[in-house]
């Protein structure tokens, strides 16, 4: 019983002292062989150690995790294909499914198609269930289909309908 408490108050004290960015008391280190410590989750990018996911009520990782409903007229096994239009069957299988995009994770650094499919998928979601999103559900369905031409359009859209899943709450 003991071991397994000082065993969690070690773990504890690692991930704290990896968050702060510990620095050694009484030791100098001279300004070209000091390593920067990030301190703070936020500042990390990509995977990694402390890699962690967005965690907001509108991002694509939190609608993967169920903690919400999902709104009845948007069902979670809806085929892409189905709510966006015939027309992504051209870039997209056909049983490809909103959750399975939603859940994907080979947005980054992969087809600026699966992001832009990614962040629409999530950007529909919240259009219907968050009062206030910038889109309402057409323009978000609309705006999709006019990306999807080239790949320019497609990685600009995907960026705005980023920072309007990040920037809702």
């Amino acid at each position: 019983m003991e071991w397994r408490r000082v065993k969690k108050g070690l773990v504890l004290l690692c991930f704290v002292c990896c968050l702060t960015g510990f620095e050694a008391k009484g030791v100098e280190f001279s300004k070209k062989n000091e390593r920067r410590v990030p301190n703070a989750l936020s500042e990390m990018r990509g995977p990694g150690f402390l890699y962690t996911r967005d965690t907001g009520r509108c991002t694509p990782q939190y609608w993967s995790s169920r903690r919400e409903a999902w709104p009845k007229s948007l069902p979670q096994d809806s085929s892409v294909s189905k709510v966006f239009g015939s027309m992504l069957l051209e870039r997209y299988e056909p049983k490809l499914t909103l959750l399975d995009v939603i859940q994907r994770n080979d947005d980054t650094g992969g087809s600026i198609f699966i992001k832009l499919v990614k962040q629409a998928s999530t950007a529909l979601l919240n259009s219907y269930t968050r009062p206030g999103y910038p889109y309402n559900p057409w323009e978000v369905k609309a705006l999709l289909l006019e990306a999807i031409l080239s790949e320019e359009d497609a990685a600009s859209q995907a960026e705005v309908f980023s920072q309007a899943n990040h920037g809702c709450s």
